[in-house]
């Protein structure tokens, strides 16, 4: 197995030296005529981009200073965002490539026939010139003619330049999107064993807001405000609330107690809250106000609330439990669960639970990494159905990494209950 994890190491370094050579290349080589300070910019650039991402990685995961995993941050996250798109920007740009060529090629001018030499005339009496007062200046040499940049070159240039506008560009707003803050979206989910009573009761899903070193207390005020400005029932924040111990962003995550819904805000755990200390985060958001539900269920007037760990917490014996969360319940009163990761609705079906709220996915986050997600969560993001079990996946409010998101806007949704029998 261990050969296997350095076989599988070493094919992915491999890939990644192979890719960013060829962005140097494509964008520093084919760009230059020869060795030089461009080129050798184009390895600091990407070398260094490198060493500042994997630089935050680390300390993040290490708990390095919080100092540290700011400056950091910025710069290295924000290069694996960039790296992707640059990267897809150059491979669009080889279909491009042979177009613009052809296109040069028939606008270039043609050379004009040669004229023929005219007859030499008959000579005539040659007659010598006057004499001039004053002799007259040297001629100044003409200066070189700098060569025009060969068809090649110029076509390099064009698709280097136009990838890298293209790449800042979508970076750019992306990361403008998140900083912005999630906007609401708004899901009605019918349920059959709902009252008429309840019909119509709002519940605000908030997940992955990932308080970290890029996204802090000014990042979790936005979210609290939009938020209540919802005027929800009950909130349900569904794991990955952050990225760094209580004693890093404890004051990050302040805004939360402003948090407010006639009954109450309920925190169940994400992945993210073990890497970062999980039973003290559960602590923090108690006294904070929230709810937690560690695999328990509390009984609301019209439906029940339950609530399960992250399956990673098995890694701490801290994993879920349905069993404690969902059984010797009233199977005749519908049933909301809170379940951070997707994958968790096999279960939720076999406890007979009738709707699953979840996250995780960030929805890909950054295209095209929606098909990675997609294929390893039953759902990517919205409302789907399994057997009698309905299951609503949240993109999430913040972002994991690069504080960017392209094609996966960030949101917090407000599930509307419908009774069909209202």
């Amino acid at each position: 197995m261990v050969i296997v994890h350095v076989l599988l190491a070493l094919a992915v370094l491999a890939v990644l030296v192979a890719a960013n050579w060829y962005l140097w290349r494509r964008l520093f080589r084919d760009t230059t005529t020869g060795p030089g300070r461009a080129r050798r910019t184009g390895v600091v650039v990407i070398a260094g981009g490198w060493i500042l991402a994997v630089g935050a990685l680390v300390a993040e995961r290490a708990g390095a200073p919080f100092l540290l995993q700011r400056v950091l941050a910025w710069p290295g996250f924000l290069w694996l965002a960039l790296s992707v798109y640059l990267l897809l920007a150059v491979l669009a740009g080889e279909v491009v490539r042979p177009l613009l060529r052809r296109v040069l090629e028939r606008r270039a001018p043609r050379p004009a026939p040669p004229t023929p030499s005219p007859a030499p005339a008959a000579a005539a009496p040659s007659v010598a010139p006057a004499p001039s007062a004053e002799p007259a200046p040297p001629a100044e040499p003409a200066a070189p003619a700098q060569p025009a940049p060969s068809r090649r070159l110029l076509v390099s240039r064009v698709v280097a330049g136009a990838a890298a506008a293209a790449a800042v560009g979508t970076v750019g707003y992306g990361t403008y999107g998140v900083l912005r803050g999630p906007r609401v979206k708004r899901v009605t989910v019918p349920l059959a064993k709902l009252p008429r009573a309840a019909h119509g009761y709002r519940i605000a899903v908030v997940s992955d807001i990932h308080l970290g070193p890029i996204l802090g207390r000014g990042f979790a005020q936005t979210v609290v405000d939009t938020v209540n400005s919802t005027r929800p029932d009950l909130i349900a924040v569904v794991g990955d609330l952050v990225d760094g111990s209580v004693k890093d962003l404890g004051p990050a995550a302040a805004p939360l107690a402003q948090l407010e819904a006639r009954h109450g805000s309920w925190f169940v755990t994400g992945n993210h809250e073990y890497f970062s200390g999980a039973e003290q985060w559960v602590a923090e958001v108690r006294r904070l106000g929230l709810r937690p539900l560690e695999n328990a269920r509390a009984e609301l007037p019209w439906f029940d609330l339950a609530g399960v760990n992250d399956v990673t917490g098995e890694r701490e014996g801290q994993g879920p439990d349905y069993a404690k969360a969902l059984d010797d319940r009233d199977t005749a009163r519908a049933c909301v669960l809170l379940a951070h990761q997707p994958v968790q609705i096999h279960e939720a079906v076999r406890h007979g639970v009738d709707l699953q709220l979840s996250g995780h996915t960030h929805g890909g986050q950054l295209w095209p990494g929606n098909f990675i997600a997609a294929a390893a969560n039953p759902t990517l993001a919205g409302l789907d159905r399994y057997g009698d079990t309905q299951l609503y996946v949240s993109r999430g409010a913040g972002a994991w990494g690069p504080p960017t998101r392209v094609g996966a806007p960030s949101d917090i949704t407000v599930i509307e209950l419908a009774s069909t029998r209202a």
